[in-house]
């Protein structure tokens, strides 16, 4: 499980159903393991202090949350990136201190995650992160309209490796046209995985969206896709896994 956003999907405010509703532009099913998220005396004081200005949910009374106001929820007008599946905002912390002038819209369902990076957040003083509590498709469909990002990174989701579970992986094609979707013309989807076959479930998928075409030496980026190395990371790397970057930009009409 990794320390900085092993699931992304899962619905506020009740129970979830495990077959994706037909009716639904982007029918999927949840992809979340239940997790336990009781926050410490100092992340409890913390959040009550911070979360009701950097924070919101994804879904109240159980309605989808509105059309997001970037510029207003961060005072300024600036490219936003939305980070699916943050975990504890080891990798939305550093590049967020690096890139001052990009907002970050960081998404993850686990309470306890976003308080230890609402935590560093208070404790670095860093202006462009804020949080969102919730189904990742949710904010995708209701908080941001077509060609509204900048960026989106999905770092190390769940890879469900057992073939029955593969299903519940976030990474489809019909999330994938999602994302590609709200992304502006010029925009980056940068995907990382350190499960080999998600990584090539992942390549297909991309690559076989129209919208979308890979990064090519000498492109110009809009957002860096240079990742800070995580506790997670390390531990995989010195199990001998491989880590996959996967990166595409969304194809300029003409």
């Amino acid at each position: 499980m990794s320390d900085h956003g092993r699931m992304h999907v899962q619905r506020q405010g009740g129970s979830t159903t495990p077959d994706a509703v037909a009716t639904h532009p982007y029918p999927r099913i949840t992809s979340f393991r239940s997790r336990r998220s009781a926050l410490t005396e100092a992340q409890q004081e913390v959040w009550d202090r911070l979360w009701p200005q950097l924070g919101t949910q994804a879904r109240v009374d159980g309605e989808p949350a509105p059309h997001l106001d970037t510029t207003a929820w961060f005072g300024r007008q600036a490219p936003v990136v939305l980070e699916i599946g943050c975990g504890t905002g080891t990798s939305t912390l550093g590049m967020s201190m690096t890139e001052p002038d990009i907002d970050v819209v960081a998404v993850e369902v686990y309470r306890r995650g976003l308080a230890q990076l609402l935590s560093a957040v208070d404790r670095e003083g860093v202006t462009n992160i804020r949080l969102v509590r919730g189904d990742a498709v949710d904010v995708l469909e209701h908080m941001f309209a077509t060609g509204e990002l900048t960026g989106a990174r999905v770092f190390f989701p769940d890879p469900w490796p057992k073939s029955r579970h593969h299903k519940r992986r976030l990474l489809q094609p019909s999330t994938i046209a999602l994302i590609a979707d709200r992304l502006r013309p010029g925009g980056v989807l940068h995907a990382a995985t350190d499960h080999a076959g998600y990584a090539e479930q992942i390549a297909e998928a991309g690559d076989a969206e129209p919208l979308l075409q890979r990064v090519q030496p000498g492109d110009q980026l809009p957002i860096s896709v240079q990742r800070p190395t995580t506790k997670y990371e390390t531990k995989a790397r010195h199990a001998g896994s491989a880590v996959t970057e996967l990166v595409w930009l969304k194809r300029r009409r003409g």
